[in-house]
């Protein structure tokens, strides 16, 4: 049976293993642009969200704490 495998199933040209090589590259360079837009993408969210949490602390510790008031007695 593996002798007639070679009749059923032609091997593939040389032409088309070229085509999918260059489809496979060009597809892993779009993945590639894509992974590396999307984390400079959170990256940029992330330093905003940081910067917003380190203004509302500054606002919070400016504030009159009231829990210290109960603590006092």
């Amino acid at each position: 049976m593996s002798k007639d495998l070679p009749y059923i199933i032609p091997s593939p040209q040389p032409q088309v293993e070229e085509g999918f090589a260059v489809y496979q590259t060009t597809h892993q360079f779009y993945h590639e642009v894509k992974t590396r837009s999307d984390h400079q993408e959170y990256c940029e969210w992330y330093y905003a969200i940081a910067e917003q949490h380190r203004q509302d602390l500054k606002k919070m510790r400016g504030e009159f704490n009231i829990m210290q008031f109960f603590r006092r007695r």
